[in-house]
């Protein structure tokens, strides 16, 4: 359903990674939604949503990072767009877990929760736009990203964007929705059983014949992009919000 004018504004909740080590994917999505005339909104205090702690077990840990972005984003009524499924998983599904006997947290997190959407989830269901006008004239491949797929149900999105591009083909990817192997901690944790789930994801991807890799999550971006820079591969990796920015 396409959005009303009075929700014109959104938060762009940006995420550690893509301000740590890809900035440009935070950039293109402010350049997209402002072509859009929505008003983008940055939530200086924001920091981390708290999912490595959570995942890690350590959810007491978890809870304090989470009231501090729960009271960051409470600050503003606007709906909240995040370039990530993975942390969208986190503030939409966990957050309101982890509050659920919290009288005052509680509905903080389930308001928020409520208002918020990764990336390519608000472009189609919220604004109602599938095709944003853009020339690529590349051969894509998509990796669909755990959380993005089995966290928050999003499958389609992200192919309808891509499939939009102008001059550019939309290769198939064998495996294109099985794990690269990150997983945050896991990758740490269980190094060797990362590398050989990285090994056949990279694997498909060179035999699909790709330039480049598309994403939704810099995490996994971060980890086939390592792997390909080992293999002395060409196959370049950018988030849809850069393919999508033009």
């Amino acid at each position: 359903m396409a959005e009303s004018i009075k929700n014109r504004s959104v938060q762009l909740f940006a995420t550690c990674l893509v301000e740590s080590l890809r900035p440009e994917v935070g950039i293109a999505v402010i350049e997209i939604l402002e072509r859009q005339h929505i008003a983008v909104e940055f939530p200086q205090r924001q920091t981390c949503c708290g999912q490595p702690a959570f995942n890690a077990g350590a959810w007491d840990d978890a809870r304090a990072m989470a009231r501090h972005t729960l009271d960051v984003l409470a600050l503003s009524p606007a709906l909240i767009v995040v370039p990530s499924g993975s942390c969208s998983t986190m503030i939409v599904r966990h957050y309101p877990e982890l509050f659920a006997n919290d009288p005052r947290y509680g509905p903080i997190a389930n308001s928020v929760a409520a208002r918020t959407y990764e990336f390519s989830q608000y472009l189609i269901n919220v604004l109602g736009l599938s095709d944003l006008d853009v020339y690529g004239g590349e051969r894509f491949a998509y990796h669909a990203s755990c959380h993005l797929l089995r966290g928050l149900g999003v499958k389609d999105e992200p192919l309808r964007l891509l499939s939009s591009v102008r001059g550019a083909e939309l290769v198939e990817l064998q495996g294109s929705s099985e794990c690269c192997g990150f997983g945050g901690f896991f990758a740490i944790k269980m190094s060797d059983l990362s590398g050989a789930i990285l090994k056949r994801k990279l694997d498909s991807i060179e035999n699909s014949g790709a330039q480049t890799l598309v994403g939704c999550d810099v995490s996994c971006l971060i980890q086939i992009s390592g792997g390909l820079h080992r293999r002395g591969s060409k196959i370049k990796t950018r988030h849809l919000a850069e393919i999508l920015a033009g």
